[in-house]
């Protein structure tokens, strides 16, 4: 949608309002149109002011809102959220607020959008496409300028009705095969692959993939690119255990599917988890019932989150940069600039060998 270009009476200092008296002394319930009749200025610009102050002169602005305080002029709340556009704010969907990970995309985003010019809504939707949903739809309500979301498909539909009304969309470090909106990802599946080739490389054959749903793309592609790094190896097995979410509880969880697959198959000698939460979980499930990392199982994880480093042992985990991934998708937001900020080249993801893993050789 064009926005309605400013009036020229907004180049000109606005009229007092003694100037422009209503009819009947100001007793009515005033219009829009009587607001700009009192300020000097079009009924255009008094809309500018309300939806898209950014487009009105600052003594303008102030004039108008001084008038519209001194009659009790109300508008709706989000149509005046925070004085910009359809407001100020952005919305954030994230899908686990717990995970550190997504921590840090959130500190990304900031460093475009702080100190506090402009406010995030933050969401968590648990992987859950009924709670997205609800998330968009209280977003929608308060009038965010734009979402930064990591969505599930199925809501994919929506997304596209708020684009429409001319909300902004960013798909946080998700792919967008149908380059239907801007997204920022890194290459999931080639990060994956570094994991299987270290382990591959190390000796390994009967390996478990602790995974999320496959509706998550980047569960998806992690999963492909696993696969492909051991492609080719004739004697090599690899069991996925899928987890309904991708949390510490749910890692825990899958240790008891783990040690049934150990006694129907050789040895399985090797972890990989497809995010760091899902391997602190492998890991505590395996401290409680003895069995020694790296001495017995060697486990990997994905995302290389904060606390990867801290445990003992450390965590071998691939690494992207989560900071890196929120600031350039908020660069691709219209936020102040009258075009969208073209984001800094990410680094690709990389494997951070600590001690949670081994080689066999």
């Amino acid at each position: 949608m064009t926005p309605t270009p400013p009036h020229p009476d907004d180049d000109h200092c606005p009229a007092s309002p003694a100037e422009h008296p209503l009819p009947d002394g100001g007793a009515v319930r005033l219009t829009s149109k009587d607001i700009g009749r009192l300020v000097g200025v079009s009924q255009a610009t008094v809309s500018n002011a309300i939806n898209r102050p950014h487009l009105v002169a600052p003594a303008t602005l102030a004039a108008i809102e001084r008038v519209m305080a001194d009659h009790g002029y109300s508008v709706n709340s989000s149509a005046r959220a925070l004085k910009s556009g359809i407001g100020k704010a952005l919305g954030v969907v994230v899908l686990d607020v717990a995970n550190p990970f997504w921590g840090e995309v959130v500190k990304g985003i900031e460093t475009v959008t702080a100190p506090g010019r402009i406010p995030l809504i933050i969401g968590s939707s648990n992987e859950d496409a009924e709670t997205e949903s609800a998330i968009f739809q209280s977003f929608e309500s308060q009038g965010v300028r734009g979402i930064l979301v990591a969505p599930t498909p199925s809501n994919l539909p929506l997304l596209r009705r708020f684009r429409a009304k001319g909300i902004q969309v960013v798909l946080l470090d998700s792919e967008d095969p149908q380059g239907e909106f801007p997204s920022i990802s890194l290459d999931h599946a080639a990060g994956a692959e570094l994991a299987a080739a270290y382990l591959r490389d190390g000796g390994h054959r009967e390996v478990a993939l602790v995974n999320g749903s496959p509706d998550i793309s980047w569960c998806a592609s992690r999963s492909r690119g696993f696969h492909a790094g051991f492609a080719g190896v004739a004697d090599a097995r690899i069991h996925e255990i899928s987890r309904t979410a991708m949390t510490v509880e749910e890692g825990r969880q899958s240790v008891d599917v783990l040690l049934e697959l150990m006694k129907q198959h050789p040895p399985i000698t090797a972890v990989f988890c497809t995010n760091d939460m899902l391997a602190l979980g492998v890991l505590k499930g395996l401290h409680e019932r003895g069995i020694s990392v790296p001495g017995d199982l060697s486990v990997v994880g994905y995302d290389d989150a904060v606390f990867a480093e801290l445990l003992s042992p450390g965590l071998t985990t691939v690494h992207q940069n989560a900071t890196a991934i929120g600031r350039a998708a908020a660069l691709l937001m219209t936020l102040d600039a009258a075009v969208p900020q073209a984001p800094e080249p990410l680094q690709p993801p990389h494997l951070v060998v600590r001690g949670s893993a081994r080689s066999l050789r």
